[in-house]
């Protein structure tokens, strides 16, 4: 059996291959005054040279010069361009192993190294588990081993004794992690950990497997079964400080393995190890029902509210007629009274007479039913519905402890009072219950009579907790998604710190003399040029912005090249694409074990499980339509291989390659980015209807695009929800190694709040504003200054705000750039409050500097609305291929969990990838054959093309995945005939 291997040859090649690149070579191998004065005392140019390459390669990568190793030419002509020697003399070194031995001891001196010997292996393992401790991924805890043993002043193992350490360090902590967390446990508790693992008649099934599978749809039934799982996590009574002294990262890596591991696995494990992932699990579970219970409160809530509104706008329409001939009838009326007021005639004989009285009076209680509707609060027609708020609100208040700040006092006491009426069964409330409400005419509502009415009184508090849970003001112990909102963010001193290091001004003062003096220089020159008429397409009329549409019309002739250069890419299956590109990236390298760290034996079942969710085929459909691939081996793929860290890691490694292709510079520069929302059908109970999409109730996937055409990232989001907090995610966990620097968005993706976050985390935001015309511009105080734009300026900042707050926007920026906390998190909780936040109305006015400052480049650089315009068009093109390649079951998501729905997301936009960086290089290769075959071809087109086309990917069909393709060394022949009529 052959042994373990922790690394894989790519890892094995960027932590141990000497490396032949200019950077490599001049941070490596640039001999130093004493190298080159200790080489000297050796008399013959072959030892000078041999003795040379020993301090080297004992410097990097550390190990020294082995047998068997191949010295790249370029690393000899190197340091023979140093030494004044050719690389030939190495041919004649050190014959005698003597020399060697010696030459060896004297760089080991030289460099204060000790050769790595037996009496270090305790050590090394003891490095190797204190690294493990925080991390299962090999090539981090063998960099840790390497990072140590450097500091130790030894020379470095060989990678298969490092690739031991590693492995037995790995062990130990996971042993020792697993006696701590069984340890902590009573045998009480350890015996109510094992019974989850037996099938239990009450719930029919093992407890286990009832509690991973909490419901997802939203409804009252749902609550119920949360709240159960709830009670019973609870009645677990693990400690509170379970895991208190081991590293999160380790805990974390219990709970994962022990959230997908089947009961039949988990039966297999040693006790201690069996005992440890199921508390580890049963801890995190605790959490996750906490979080889903709120967000079910949550979402419960909202409807109480929405569907009253879409009652009362059904009401509206189904009695619009009514409500037409009733104002028919009213206009009527008072044009008779008003021919008799002008005639001096009685007013109201002439109304008895055209109209009719008793007609009039007739319709009294009907106008008054439109009035009443016209004029209902959404809080009194929600109370309408207080019998279906009944049927979760209870039981869900009962079943948590809130907490908050003092000013939440009145909310806590409005709670205590209805949990003291639902226990004692009372109805009748106290005449002077708490009033904790933001919106200042509700008590008016409730108060009928001079009694509080019950119904709408609990359906305010209901919607104010919901609130004030979004936002963060109120909380709950053993949360992760509904903490106390100061607890996202970074300690002031910390964040001042982070800030300053990014180069930021962390001084309100100074940074606001500084924007007040940008913004008014720009204010000048616009003002200035506009009232010259001097700007292309741009012009104020009546008092409104007019900016004439960019026409982007690709030129007919790229539009012939492109049909021309498709026309002789090869033809190829979707299964041949992906292995080639593994072999030009290694992305399946990513897809590691959850618990072993190890590649699958059959990589086949990783690619078929990615296309399965990419094409939303389904594994089931997958495993029948694939060639010597089971079910049974896609499903183990799914749950132990794909995961949102495994998928980041291979999308990385595949946009890498694709930015790192010359034919990618013809598109732009990779940094200029774009993101856009797209729309799937999703089955009732996994998305929500948005008529803007139809009747149909669905989801949106957000995707990135590089300048280049990388897709480097997407993600699910609501169907209704915005698409502004979501831009930062993406941009911010991106994968790839290159940095966004431009952003484009169209509308969707546009709030102040984003553009202020843009500027403080040192980036640019330059959507396209479909409303621009509507937006106005601001100024630090008066706008006298600028007569020309004054019809478009809006109100001056309020930089007080701004002062007032600025440690906490400090905080809040430098929390988002050390990813302590997603953009769209924070975003969302600071636009919860019904009452704006005044942190969130900082840094909206520092959003409105900022978009003004854009507004004012987008009026005066027509080149500024062409590049945008352009880097949308690209985001376009690819949710035509999404479309493509995700055409399976009518191209409906049917996942229900958040969790299954982002998985199959990541694996359509890593399929996308892949396409995108295989047509790129064979692009490449079409376009050189044209250059040459067709009087088509002209490269300044080429930026008019794109690699996102899918004519020639056999998309559907049965999947052959041992075609050979995974072993294919040779570039596959174009797709050429004689006698061409290209471009057609």
């Amino acid at each position: 059996m052959p042994p373990r291997s922790l690394l894989s040859t790519r890892a094995r090649a960027e932590l141990f291959d000497i490396p032949t690149d200019p950077d490599g070579l001049m941070r490596h191998y640039l001999l130093s005054p004493s190298d080159r004065e200790l080489i000297r005392t050796r008399r013959r140019d072959e030892n000078r040279f041999g003795l040379a390459v020993r301090i080297s390669l004992l410097r990097y990568p550390g190990q020294g010069w082995r047998d068997g190793v191949v010295l790249p030419a370029a690393l000899l002509d190197w340091l023979g361009d140093q030494l004044h020697l050719s690389a030939s003399h190495l041919l004649n070194y050190a014959s005698r192993g003597a020399t060697r031995a010696a030459h060896q001891a004297l760089a080991l001196q030289h460099l204060d190294l000790a050769p790595f010997a037996k009496a270090h292996v305790a050590m090394a393992e003891d490095i190797a588990t204190k690294a493990a401790f925080a991390t299962d991924h090999g090539v981090k805890i063998v960099e840790t081993l390497i990072a140590d043993l450097r500091k130790h002043h030894l020379v470095l193992p060989s990678v298969d004794t490092l690739e031991r350490l590693a492995l037995k360090g790995r062990a130990r902590a996971r042993r020792e992690a697993a006696a701590a967390l069984f340890d902590a446990l009573s045998p009480e508790q350890r015996a109510q950990l094992q019974a989850l693992l037996v099938n239990d008649p009450s719930v029919g099934q093992t407890r286990l497997t009832w509690l991973r599978g909490f419901p997802h749809s939203t409804s009252p039934a749902s609550m119920t079964a949360l709240l159960d799982r709830l009670k019973y996590l609870r009645s677990l009574d693990l400690p509170p400080d379970l895991g208190h002294g081991l590293h999160p990262d380790r805990l974390l890596k219990f709970a994962r393995e022990g959230a997908v591991a089947p009961v039949s696995l988990l039966n297999d494990f040693g006790e201690r190890r069996r005992i440890a992932t199921l508390a580890a699990q049963t801890a995190d579970l605790s959490i996750t029902v906490t979080d889903a219970t709120i967000a079910m409160f949550e979402r419960l809530t909202g409807q109480l509210f929405s569907r009253s509104r879409n009652r009362q706008e059904e009401v509206w329409r189904m009695g619009k007629t009514q409500a037409g001939k009733l104002m028919q009838l009213f206009g009527a009326s008072i044009d008779a009274m008003a021919r008799a007021q002008d005639l001096g005639q009685d007013p109201f004989a002439a109304l008895d007479a055209d109209v009719g009285w008793d007609t009039l009076l007739g319709k009294r209680d009907e106008i008054a039913g439109f009035g009443e509707l016209a004029t209902s609060d959404p809080l009194s027609l929600a109370a309408e519905r207080y019998a279906y708020m009944r049927k979760f609100a209870p039981a869900f208040l009962e079943a948590f402890q809130f907490n908050a700040t003092d000013a939440g006092d009145d909310l806590k006491d409005a709670i205590a009072l209805l949990r003291d009426q639902n226990r004692t069964g009372k109805r009748k409330l106290p005449d002077d219950p708490p009033m904790p409400f933001p919106a200042k005419h509700w008590p008016s509502l409730i108060v009928q009579d001079g009694q509080p009415q019950r119904r709408v009184y609990e359906t305010a508090v209901v919607s104010t907790l919901r609130d004030r849970l979004r936002a963060g003001d109120v909380w709950v112990d053993g949360s992760r998604e509904y903490r106390r909102f100061d607890s996202y963010l970074m300690p002031r001193d910390t964040a001042e710190t982070v800030m300053r290091d990014a180069g930021f001004e962390t001084d309100p003062e100074a940074w606001l003399a500084d924007r007040g003096a940008t913004l008014a220089k720009r204010l000048d020159q616009v003002d200035h040029t506009l009232k010259r008429d001097a700007l292309t397409g741009v012009r104020i009329e009546r008092g409104r912005l007019k900016i004439t549409p960019h026409e982007a019309v690709t030129p007919p002739a790229a539009v012939r090249l492109e049909r021309a250069i498709d026309a002789v890419m090869p033809r190829i299956r979707i299964t041949e694409l992906l292995w080639e590109v593994n072999a030009q990236t290694g992305f399946l390298d990513a897809f590691t074990d959850l618990r072993s760290g190890k590649h699958h034996d059959e990589p086949a079942a990783v690619l078929a499980t990615i296309l399965a969710g990419a094409t939303n085929l389904g594994l089931e459909r997958m495993a029948h339509a694939s060639s010597r691939v089971s079910h049974a081996q896609l499903t183990w793929a799914q749950t132990w291989y794909l995961r949102p860290d495994t998928f980041a890691d291979a999308l990385g490694r595949i946009v890498d390659a694709h930015h790192g292709l010359s034919f990618a510079q013809h598109w732009g520069v990779a940094e200029h980015s774009s993101s856009d929302g797209q729309f799937f059908s999703a089955n009732r109970g996994s998305g929500v209807i948005n008529a803007k999409y139809g009747p149909d109730p669905g989801l949106k996937i957000y995707s990135f695009l590089s300048g280049q055409y990388g897709s480097f990232h997407s993600s699910v989001i609501g169907a209704t929800a915005g698409e502004a907090p979501f831009v930062l995610d993406g941009l911010l966990n991106n994968p790839a190694s290159f940095d966004p620097l431009v952003h484009y968005t169209d509308t969707g993706g546009v709030s102040d709040h984003v553009f202020a976050l843009f500027h403080l985390l040192g980036m640019t935001f330059a959507p396209r504003l479909r409303d621009f015309p509507d937006r106005r511009l601001t100024c630090f105080g008066s706008a006298k200054a600028w007569p020309t734009l004054s019809p478009i300026m809006g109100k001056p900042i309020n930089e007080e705000v701004i002062r007032q707050h600025w440690g906490d926007i400090m905080r809040l920026a430098a929390s988002i750039r050390d990813k302590s906390i997603k953009p769209s998190e924070i975003l969302r909780k600071l636009g919860a409050y019904r009452q704006q936040n005044r942190l969130y109305l900082a840094l909206g006015e520092i959003g409105r500097i900022e978009r003004t400052l854009f507004m004012l480049d987008w009026i005066e650089n027509a080149d500024l609305r062409m590049e945008s315009h352009a880097g949308l068009n690209k985001g376009e093109a690819r949710h035509s291929l999404a479309k493509a390649v995700f055409a399976h079951s009518q191209g409906r998501i049917r996942d229900r969990s958040d969790a299954a729905q982002q998985k199959r997301a990541m694996a359509l936009n890593l399929v996308i990838a892949a396409i995108t960086l295989w047509n790129t290089i064979y692009m490449d290769k079409a376009a050189s054959h044209l250059e040459q075959a067709s009087p088509l071809y002209d490269a300044k087109l080429l930026p008019h093309t794109s690699p996102l086309g899918w004519e020639h990917v056999i998309l559907s069909g049965d999947f052959d995945w041992h075609s050979g393709a995974a072993d294919r060394k040779i570039a596959r022949p174009l797709n050429i005939r004689p006698a061409r009529d290209w471009g057609t």
